[in-house]
């Protein structure tokens, strides 16, 4: 046994006390006047449901008409209830009295039904009319008086009072008028014959018959009445059936044959030919049927529509040549046809749903088949395959709502068809298709591409460079897709990333503000966020990794020997050097790093050809062969240091070489050199330099004890930028190891530190193994190059 859910028992129990609700409430009835004025004020709907102006407009309130035509507006915000158009009562109920037009008023949260009724007052706006202005009414000459003499009925449209009330006649000595009342309530005039006629004397006879209405003021019409009088003929035509019964299909075209009556009158010649005639016919039976006059063939005029009228009741009249009339009646039935396709009324409509929503409204209408019996009744249904249901409310009202919480990303828009198929035999179908649009929510947070992303720029770039772009999407729309992007904060107080890349808040380019220096930072990271312009906003991040790129920026440096711009360095070579002696060996860096900064050695020129030579990969300088007698006692090299960049970069390193014939003494006394008095002045500068040099070694000493202090408390800047600061650009320093296994055969450990602004750079030696004899020899070289661009210390 299928299991019920429980939600669905709820929601029948609610629908049970709906109906019941609905079914208990008392019917409202207002009355107005016909021709009222459209937009005109008919009651205070609110105040009379027990309710407060606002309640309507919060429960959405709804007015529909039962003739499927909305002929009353409600305002919401006054609880008025007003007439859409001009009630013309006439059109709406014919001679249907009282006129009544029943509506039904529906309420929302919870939902509430109401039937009222509007009482449609008669107008006094129509005169009687009598269908022909003249008639023609034949009487035997021996008729006695009190001869009562039927004639035609005047029509008035209007109903009760307004309606046709009386007849009268212009005064005259042969006849006066009656107003009599037929089998169906209406009033028509009967002529009674006051005195004998004689033919001879007076043969016609002209009366004026006048139909008067109990308006105020009354309205009239009038007809004349011709009067003929006969010879005898004594016997009047006969149906020979009456009442006529015959069913006619609503869907007969017009000028099909309904029925033959029939008429016999006893008399011969013409006072036997008998001619055939509606009598007191509605104007509705003259325009739907006709008589022949000769054949008595009854035939259709125009279609019948079996919802608007069901039946017609048909007075016939058989007039003899003599002027005598048989009267009948004919009453044609109409059969209905499944000729009218069922009908939706939507009153209620959201054509849009927000995403995740629990069980939402989508519509209310109401169907219905102008049709009766099995042709009327509707089944009513949607596609099972969307998430929508349909719930029968209250008589022929449906509701349509959602079955489940719609998701907009898997589909945003759905167009519902309800089919509505009647009955009868062949079955009608009517379809409306219902368009209901998901909107969006912000249940989905922007998504990267990537969960990271890699780039490169070179060293050196033009700053506001473009190094790359990220991008996220956003599965929702509008507003919840509108994805901004912004650096995250990074927990490296060190590393302001703001200085390092920037970015474009809109589409996720990067860019690099300033120039970027391989050697000062070879590689950064951060994330960045993607952030929806939902309600709340969602984001999410990813990590970037930017790598710079090496440039042949930095030209070889040339570490050992010393160079300043007075005077070369200067080697010792004892005189019985043997062959591959080492002389010295040239030591240089190059800031750059990879191909960049592998480093070659070339001998460009000596002062004795053949005696030197430099190993191109260590920079060695050796002699080739053995000194002689003949060799000078001084030379002079220039070698070439040059990187393998593109395009390379070199230094030049000049080398004093001093040929001695042992080491007893600690140099060959060089050429006297005659001084200069700028020299003297130099001299005595190179003095305060000194002093100079040493109390900025004291103050460098103490900074850096202080700096490592702060270092370990604040974690703040590393020991060789605080070193090594420059009022525009930093550079951090190395620590370089270089081992005999390098360019040097001893081993030396030195610290390399360049400011940014001049260019020129400070280089400590820390314990270098150097010979005693080049630090004999550091005292003159040191005074020298204070003069250089380079300083050293030496500890």
């Amino acid at each position: 046994m299928e299991r019920i859910h429980p939600n669905r028992q709820v929601m029948a129990f609610i629908f049970i006390l709906v109906l019941v609700q609905v079914w208990s409430e008392p019917t409202i009835r207002y009355p107005i006047m016909e021709e009222t004025e459209s937009g005109s004020f008919v009651a205070h709907l609110a105040k009379d449901l027990g309710l407060r102006s606002g309640d309507l407009a919060a429960r959405s309130a709804r007015v529909m008409s039962d003739d499927y035509k909305q002929r009353l507006l409600l305002d919401p915000e006054t609880g008025d209830l007003l007439l859409r158009e001009k009630l013309d009562r006439e059109e709406l109920c014919a001679s249907v009295d009282p006129c009544v037009l029943h509506f039904q008023v529906s309420l929302e949260k919870p939902m509430q039904y109401f039937q009222g009724e509007l009482l449609i007052q008669d107008i006094n706006d129509h005169s009687p009319e009598f269908p022909d202005r003249e008639m023609l009414l034949k009487i035997r000459e021996n008729s006695q008086p009190g001869t009562l003499l039927p004639l035609n009925l005047a029509q008035d449209l209007d109903v009760g009072s307004n309606g046709l009330q009386e007849y009268t006649v212009n005064p005259n000595s042969h006849f006066h008028v009656l107003t009599r009342n037929n089998s169906e309530g209406k009033k028509y005039p009967e002529l009674v014959q006051d005195t004998a006629l004689d033919r001879e004397e007076q043969a016609e006879l002209s009366l004026t018959l006048t139909a008067l209405d109990g308006g105020s003021p009354p309205r009239s019409g009038t007809a004349m009445v011709r009067i003929l009088i006969l010879d005898i003929n004594d016997n009047a035509p006969e149906f020979v059936k009456t009442p006529y019964e015959v069913q006619v299909l609503e869907s007969s075209p017009p000028d099909s044959a309904v029925l033959i009556v029939l008429a016999q009158d006893a008399d011969a010649g013409n006072f036997g030919r008998v001619s055939y005639g509606l009598f007191q016919a509605s104007d509705e039976v003259r325009q739907t049927f006709s008589i022949n006059e000769i054949t008595g063939e009854i035939r259709l005029k125009k279609g019948l529509d079996f919802e608007k009228i069901k039946s017609y009741h048909v007075k016939i009249e058989a007039t003899d040549g003599g002027g005598l009339s048989g009267k009948g009646a004919v009453l044609i039935e109409v059969v209905d046809v499944n000729d009218n396709a069922p009908e939706l009324t939507i009153s209620s409509l959201t054509s849009s749903v927000p995403e995740n929503a629990p069980e939402t409204v989508i519509s209310i209408f109401r169907v219905g088949d102008r049709d009766s019996g099995e042709n009327g009744k509707v089944i009513c249904s949607i596609p099972e395959t969307l998430p929508f249901i349909l719930k029968s409310t209250f008589k022929n009202f449906y509701t349509l709502v959602t079955e489940s919480p719609l998701d907009r990303e898997s589909r945003a828009e759905y167009n519902i068809t309800i089919t509505i198929s009647d009955m009868g035999t062949p079955r009608l179908t009517t379809q409306h298709t219902i368009t209901v649009q998901v909107s969006d929510v912000n249940d989905n947070a922007p998504a990267f591409t990537q969960s990271s992303y890699t780039l490169s720029v070179h060293e050196n770039n033009s700053p506001a460079l473009h190094i790359g772009t990220i991008s996220a999407t956003d599965s929702d729309s509008g507003s919840n897709a509108h994805i901004t992007y912004s650096l995250l904060p990074t927990h490296d107080s060190h590393l302001p990333i703001t200085s390092l890349v920037s970015i474009n808040a809109e589409n996720g380019q990067l860019f690099a503000p300033r120039t970027l220096d391989y050697e000062a930072l070879q590689t950064f990271e951060f994330h960045v966020g993607a952030t929806d312009q939902g309600s709340p906003a969602l984001s999410s991040q990813a990590l970037v990794r930017v790598l710079v790129l090496d440039a042949n920026d930095n030209a070889p440096f040339v570490l050992y020997p010393l160079q300043n711009a007075s005077a070369p360095f200067t080697e010792l070579l004892p005189r019985a050097a043997e062959p591959g002696y080492l002389v010295t060996k040239v030591v240089a860096v190059d800031r750059d790093s990879g191909q960049n900064a592998w480093l070659s050695f070339q001998l460009l020129k000596a002062s004795e050809p053949g005696l030197f030579s430099v190993w191109a990969h260590n920079g060695e300088v050796r002699t080739t062969r053995l000194l002689s007698e003949r060799d000078a006692p001084k030379h002079r090299l220039l070698l070439l240091v040059k990187d393998n960049g593109d395009p390379p970069r070199s230094a030049s390193v000049t080398l004093q070489v001093l040929v001695v014939d042992g080491f007893s003494q600690p140099y060959l006394p060089l050429p006297e050199v005659a001084r200069d008095p700028v020299h003297d002045n130099d001299d005595l500068l190179t003095l305060y330099l000194v002093i100079a040099l040493a109390s900025v070694s004291s103050l460098f000493l103490l900074s850096v004890l202080l700096f490592v202090g702060l270092r370990l408390c604040r974690r703040a800047q590393s020991a060789s930028l605080a070193g090594c600061s420059a009022p525009e650009r930093h550079f951090p320093g190395h620590l370089v190891d270089v081992s005999g296994a390098g360019t040097l055969s001893q081993s030396y450990q030195y610290e390399v530190c360049l400011t940014g602004d001049s260019g020129t750079g400070e280089f400590r030696f820390l314990n270098p193994m150097i010979p005693e004899l080049l630090v004999q020899d550091s005292g003159r070289e040191l005074k020298e190059n204070l003069h250089g661009r380079e300083s050293f210390v030496f500890s």
